[in-house]
């Protein structure tokens, strides 16, 4: 088994809390913007909620292999909008939240000579990124879309 330096074990800990969070976020919001009947939205945010249940999931499966019980200790609250735009900010603002906790590891992991927790955080970082980029660009149509 294993053995994770304490900061490492910090970074999984604090992940795990944010990526179970997003799951809340995502679903929620998902749940709230179908009652307004507006399902292709409402579908793409339950996606979004898949995609961080798998994050967790990895960060769960890391955790165990260095022989830590995984215990999200906080969720953030929900944050909810009136609109689907100010949904968007919510989650922009959120997933700039991660990736900077996953560069954070990333430089860490680095710094310490941790390859194989260096390449659970850059891999979930680059695929925030990539979550990140996908929001701004969904509320940059929609703002084209109501202008």
């Amino acid at each position: 088994m294993a053995r994770a330096d304490q900061k490492v074990l910090g970074y999984l800990g604090r992940a795990l809390s944010l990526e179970l969070s997003a799951v809340q976020l995502y679903s929620t919001q998902a749940s709230l913007v179908a009652s307004w009947g507006l399902h292709q939205p409402a579908k793409a945010l339950r996606e979004e909620a898949y995609s961080e249940m798998s994050h967790a999931e990895r960060i769960i499966q890391r955790m165990l292999a260095v022989g830590v019980a995984p215990n999200a200790s906080r969720l953030r609250p929900t944050a909810l909008g009136g609109s689907l735009d100010e949904l968007l900010d919510i989650d922009i603002r959120f997933e700039r939240d991660l990736i900077e906790l996953y560069s954070g590891a990333v430089e860490h992991c680095q710094k310490i000579g941790d390859y194989d927790d260096r390449m659970l955080f850059k891999d979930l970082l680059d695929e925030e990124h990539v979550h990140h980029h996908q929001l701004i660009k969904w509320q940059a149509d929609l703002r084209g879309m109501t202008q």
